[in-house]
């Protein structure tokens, strides 16, 4: 595993940019949980990250519901949840919590409870969750590992993008997480379950490099930057801890630990082996894109399917069931 990496540099220098001097400095605090509490806490933060691009959520879609225009959330109520009502759910490491409120606005909820250490994102929730008139959602800022956890208390727990953010991931899911479900309960995430820390191999890590040069420079140029992106090497140790230390600590624990402890009812691969790193930084240019822009998306795009023929993919959509 690097300790540093040239990406370590250009990352520092485009945060800089993006984000501002304070930004960089809150990096250097002692407390772990404020570093990782700034890494999100910000309702107005703008980035160029791959979920941002249209074609990619659609995409993700078409590989997990097998239609580009129905996201998981609906599908997963389709699937799951038909004819069931008064519901309860909680949700770790929620965020600005758009799934959550998604859920909270079907008729199979009754109560859907917010939990994340992040209280400006909570906020701008609670306050789109009155605007839309719910009810029905709770928003808790609290530390998950000093949480109260009923027992057999929800109906589903969910982890968008979360799980990977929590050490120790066995234990919290044996000794946690399934404990606060029904017998019958769901689990449902969408999670990275790649390599911890972000420390792809070479193999990875060639292949994306492989991938960037399918994109014409005009379209390379990285966020609120004159740099161009020329190459990835991946990201160092140090950089990792520092910028925050719950980043993938314990992610390729995931899924493993999930077939040990719940039934498998769906699992649907959607990659971004090769997607996340090649188009970090650089995403704003394929939003609205010209139409070589968009050509190039679409060699992206093959060029992983590529990729996934012989690799695990990184980003999982699953649902889980508790058996008694």
């Amino acid at each position: 595993m690097p300790y540093l990496t040239t990406d370590d540099f250009s990352e520092a220098y485009s945060k800089l940019r993006q984000r501002g001097l304070s930004f960089l400095a809150s990096k250097f605090s002692w407390a772990a949980q404020a570093r990782t509490r700034s890494a999100f806490d910000d309702v107005g933060l703008q980035a160029a990250n791959w979920w941002i691009i249209p074609a990619v959520r659609q995409r993700w879609n078409q590989l997990i519901t097998g239609d580009p225009d129905l996201p998981y959330e609906p599908y997963f109520m389709q699937q799951h949840l038909d004819g069931k009502t008064g519901l309860r759910l909680l949700s770790l490491g929620s965020g600005i919590c758009s799934h959550e409120l998604t859920f909270a606005q079907s008729p199979h909820f009754d109560r859907v409870v917010c939990v994340d250490i992040a209280g400006n994102l909570l906020k701008a929730a609670q306050a789109k969750a009155a605007q839309l008139g719910l009810q029905n959602m709770a928003f808790m800022e609290a530390d998950l590992y000093q949480m109260d956890w009923p027992e057999g208390h929800y109906d589903v727990v969910l982890f968008h993008a979360s799980l990977h953010h929590f050490e120790a991931v066995e234990s919290l899911i044996r000794d946690k997480i399934k404990p606060v479900l029904r017998n019958g309960g769901l689990l449902l995430i969408n999670e990275y379950v790649g390599p911890n820390r972000l420390q792809f191999p070479p193999v990875q890590i060639q292949a994306i490099n492989e991938a960037l040069r399918l994109i014409p420079a005009a379209y390379r140029r990285r966020f609120k930057t004159n740099v161009l992106k020329q190459r990835v090497s991946g990201p160092g140790l140090w950089r990792m801890i520092l910028a925050d230390p719950s980043e993938c600590v314990d992610s390729a624990a995931i899924i493993p630990a999930l077939h040990r402890h719940f039934e498998v009812l769906q699992e649907r691969s959607y990659g971004g082996n090769l997607l996340m790193l090649a188009l970090k930084d650089i995403a704003h240019h394929f939003v609205d894109p010209e139409p070589e822009a968009r050509a190039a998306l679409q060699r992206l795009f093959t060029s992983e399917d590529a990729y996934l023929q012989n690799h695990d993919s990184d980003f999982i959509y699953g649902v889980y069931r508790k058996n008694a």
